[in-house]
């Protein structure tokens, strides 16, 4: 039996008011300890999974990143169903069970409110593991908590008798005096969770509210992303609670009475009760039942003045009989007259990949292009390898990968628009680029020192790829008069000489066997296919693109692997198992390009499913794609470096030039996020940050010159991308563009 717990993120909590509001209802918040309501649900939900079971949100679209944030704090994964409206508790839990009988239509669903307060998880796992039994037979089970006072507060169930039995009836919340009696019945409090297969809530769902399952059935469709993004047919649902709609009419109802702690803190006085207060930001002397929240950087004080509720905001303050708690929603209610404003948090502004993107493009053409044309060459036409960020050239040994990357930088600018001196950089490195980098047998020098002197006679493969990138731009710019063309062609003869019987070549620096250096071998092919180059290299690119299908990506994972053995087998150890979001997408978008020049549609979904793969790295705490995850998609390093970031944005663009609708509106969100996590690493000054550690601080290290190459390739897509969809971009003057 597989488990699907749903965690319903509906609400808004507005007894709890000033804390809790539309932008960020209570179950986001951390009313005692370190986790949030729906975190502390998460936890416990997580220990129902067994077999293939997963871990189901549903919430509204502005939810999004708080799911996205605190599921990541806690390092759990889930599947995330975002409404584009709040319908109530029916449509919502009739898209989960649609999502989980999709993949799985005997699975059993455990609907879970995700701000309810039950510290005991051991006896909630039992009591659900129970219920699970009874509805892999076919019943609707509910948990029903044995009272402990008559409380108004919450609706109750009465039994047809002890432990798990048929619901006799429903009964709406009482007034005090009628929730004793119904206690002396043996009446319990309705939890509002429970637990079905997911084929036997629809067909109850179908029966009695088919106007739900119709709108969400559309809303819903055949999608399996996550998140999911419902379509806009999700709202002509009819807007009903569960237990109206199915619950209250249906046959198939059981509960199973439990007796562990719960609340549903509702109200400030649940707080109270429940909730031991943190004494951190307060104190409270004569004060007992008193309870108080405030923000970091305030202090609350409370004497003699029991029974209270004190609750802090920024902009608003409560203070509240304990026994009037009920009575909050109607200083809502109150507010929506006087002071609508504080009815909610101010909120953010939207993330817009168009308003976003020109503000790179800007930083691009007046920051970085700039000071690196003018401090990061030296007189010889050698480029710099890093700058300070007191933009202080670096001296050190030079690179060939820097010397390549940096002719593709300025190469590229040019045919963007700069109108900054990228000819003369041009150039000036081409003739340090002939000079110093090429040997006699007509290959490439890897290293040399800050004298030039070679250190290195013979690059690796993944250098020598990015010297055949560097001669593709400059055959492009320089009239294609065939000199370039002709070395690049010796170049790729004499390294596909070596070529291994399945296709792929050893590398000379570093692990032998890996997929790196083939991808940016695909990059250089692709490159000499767009500028005119001979068949042979359509050829190469043909070859490295099977032999990425066919060796580097896991059939079974989806994941494109790093390391591999002698017989091309993932290798042993941490190094067969790293999987590189930053290489997700950058495989992702070499094989796009690659299927548009090609028509091979069958290559998108290969694109997809890297890219999918890739987003498993991102860390919402952050708000970047980190480094390294594992074939599960279990981030194994927390440090995040710039480039990632850049290949982020690149897949999501151009996957979203080749989608529509509401999956294309994900792509250009996912870009938008991509943009905003890459301006965090940029300097006012045309520099950057490298690498961010985990705990968000970035390494004290120079701005190095090899990512200018990842930024800009970036900054071309997002052109490409606007120019698409309507708008003007360029790095300057008017240019024409096609697809890259």
């Amino acid at each position: 039996m597989s488990i699907y717990p749903v965690i319903m993120c509906g609400g808004a909590g507005t007894r709890l008011w000033p804390a809790s509001r539309p932008m960020r209802p209570k179950q986001f918040i951390a009313l005692h300890g370190e986790h949030s309501l729906f975190q502390e649900t998460a936890l416990r939900a997580a220990r129902l999974l067994e077999g293939e079971g997963q871990l189901v949100i549903v919430g509204g679209l502005h939810h999004e990143p708080f799911i996205v944030e605190q599921l990541d704090e806690i390092g759990l994964k889930a599947q995330i169903i975002l409404e584009p409206e709040g319908r109530d508790s029916a449509p919502a839990m009739t898209a989960a069970a649609m999502w989980t009988h999709q993949i799985d239509p005997d699975g059993v669903n455990v609907f879970i409110s995700s701000d309810h307060y039950l510290p005991d998880r051991d006896a909630f796992r039992d009591a659900a593991l129970k219920a699970a039994e009874a509805a892999r037979s076919g019943r609707i089970v509910t948990l029903g908590v044995q009272p402990t006072s008559p409380s108004s507060a919450y609706g109750y169930i009465e039994p047809s008798g002890p432990g798990l039995s048929e619901v006799v009836r429903f009964v709406e919340k009482p007034d005090t005096e009628t929730a004793q009696i119904f206690i002396d019945k043996g009446l319990v409090w309705n939890t509002g969770i429970f637990i079905a297969r997911a084929d036997v809530f629809l067909e109850d769902v179908r029966q009695y509210v088919p106007a739900v399952a119709n709108a969400v059935g559309k809303a819903v469709g055949e999608g399996l992303a996550s998140p999911l993004y419902l379509a806009p047919n999700f709202v002509e649902a009819p807007k009903v609670s569960i237990d109206y709609a199915v619950m209250e009419k249906t046959r198939r109802a059981s509960v199973l009475r439990v007796d562990f702690e719960w609340s549903d803190l509702g109200a400030w006085d649940a707080v109270a009760s429940s909730v031991t207060p943190d004494q951190g930001r307060h104190i409270l002397i004569d004060s007992e039942g008193t309870v108080a929240r405030a923000p970091e950087g305030v202090i609350v004080t409370v004497l003699g003045a029991p029974n209270l509720a004190v609750v802090v905001e920024r902009d608003a303050v409560l203070v509240c009989d304990l026994q009037r708690s009920q009575d909050v929603k109607a200083v809502v209610e109150r507010l929506k007259q006087v002071s609508p404003q504080h009815l909610d948090f101010q909120k953010p502004e939207p993330l817009d990949v168009v308003k976003a993107g020109h503000a790179f493009i800007d930083w691009m053409k007046l920051r970085a292009l700039p000071v690196w044309a003018s401090l990061g060459i030296r007189e010889d036409g050698v480029f710099a390898e890093a700058m300070t960020l007191g933009a202080d050239p670096v001296v050190s040994n030079h690179r060939l990968r820097v010397q390549a990357r940096q002719l593709f930088t300025f190469a590229e600018a040019g045919r963007l628009g700069w109108s900054g001196p990228w000819e003369w950089l041009l150039e000036r490195g081409l003739q340090a680029f002939e000079r110093h980098y090429i040997s006699e047998e007509g290959m490439l020098h890897g290293l040399l020192s800050p004298s030039l002197a070679v250190l290195t006679p013979r690059a690796s493969v993944y250098d020598h790829a990015f010297g055949l990138f560097a001669l593709a731009a400059a055959h492009r710019v320089k009239g294609r008069n065939g000199r370039y063309a002709h070395l690049a062609k010796g170049i790729r003869e004499r390294l596909f000489r070596e070529v291994l019987p399945n296709g792929a070549l050893m590398e000379t620096e570093g692990e032998p066997y890996q997929s790196n250096a083939h991808m940016h071998l695909l990059e250089a092919c692709l490159a000499w296919e767009q500028v005119g180059g001979d068949l042979e290299w359509a050829d190469a690119s043909d070859q490295l693109v099977q032999l990425a299908c066919n060796t580097f990506i896991d059939a079974e994972k989806g994941c494109l692997r790093e390391y591999f053995n002698a017989e091309w087998q993932p290798a042993d150890g941490d190094a067969g198992r790293r999987v590189e979001p930053g290489h997700q997408f950058e495989w992702a978008w070499l094989l796009l390009r690659y299927a548009r020049r090609r028509n091979a549609h069958h290559l998108i979904e290969v694109a997809k499913t890297l890219y999918r793969v890739g987003m498993q790295g991102y860390a919402a705490a952050n708000g970047v794609v980190v480094n390294a995850i594992d074939p599960d998609g279990q981030r194994t390093e927390g440090c995040a470096r710039l480039w990632p970031q850049t290949e982020w944005i690149k897949a999501a663009l151009v996957l979203s030039e080749l989608s529509e609708g509401k999956e294309k509106q994900g792509y250009l969100r996912d870009a938008a996020m991509a943009l905003h996590a890459l301006n965090k690493y940029l300097t006012d000054d045309g520099l950057w940050h490298d690498v961010l550690n985990e705990n968000g601080q970035f390494q004290d290290e120079p701005s190095k010159a090899s990512s200018l190459y990842h930024i800009v390739g970036a900054c071309a897509q997002l052109v490409q991308t606007l120019r698409r969809m309507g708008h003007e971009a360029s790095l300057g003057r008017p240019i024409e563009l096609g697809y890259m």
